[in-house]
């Protein structure tokens, strides 16, 4: 595997997904670094068939992980009753028996979809945006459904 050809061809393409992402350059620069240094590093165990959606999926993940991480950090210096979705906070951190309790009662009043968009947005830092296009709903749609969700969190009050 030639990682220099890769980075020629592909790495314009790894660096635009990443800006696209992070929405910033600096952080799209060393992210494409990174891409580019793991496959580097697991280019044995990886399967060069179709090089391009392999480097596009990395950067995903990659910049989706950044921005989870940096979320947490965020999260984890914001005192939890200043938190715009605290009462997702808590349950987060809350007692797995009383999380669990809480969750199934919350998601059997909605749908997987939802859970999906609420782990993409609350938990993984995904916008809106990229939220909507990840479950082929408008944005309005995703946030209907995210606004039903946090009503139904507050009708079920909050862990203890």
């Amino acid at each position: 595997m030639d990682i220099e050809k890769l980075y020629q061809r592909y790495g314009p393409m790894v660096f635009r997904r990443c800006r696209q992402l992070l929405g910033n350059e600096d952080q799209a620069l060393d992210a494409t670094q990174d891409v580019f240094a793991r496959l580097i590093q697991d280019g044995e165990r990886l399967t060069m068939q179709f090089p391009s959606s392999l480097l596009y999926r990395m950067a995903t993940n990659h910049c989706l992980n950044r921005i989870r991480d940096s979320r947490r950090e965020q999260r984890d210096s914001v005192r939890l009753d200043d938190a715009p979705e605290s009462l997702l906070v808590r349950i987060a951190i809350a007692d797995e028996v009383e999380s669990r309790s809480t969750l199934d009662t919350l998601f059997r009043r909605h749908g997987e979809s939802t859970r999906t968009m609420a782990v993409f947005h609350y938990l993984d830092g995904m916008t809106l945006e990229e939220t909507a296009r990840e479950v082929g709903m408008s944005v309005s749609g995703v946030r209907k459904r995210l606004r039903a969700l946090r009503r139904t969190l507050k009708e079920l009050g909050e862990p203890r």
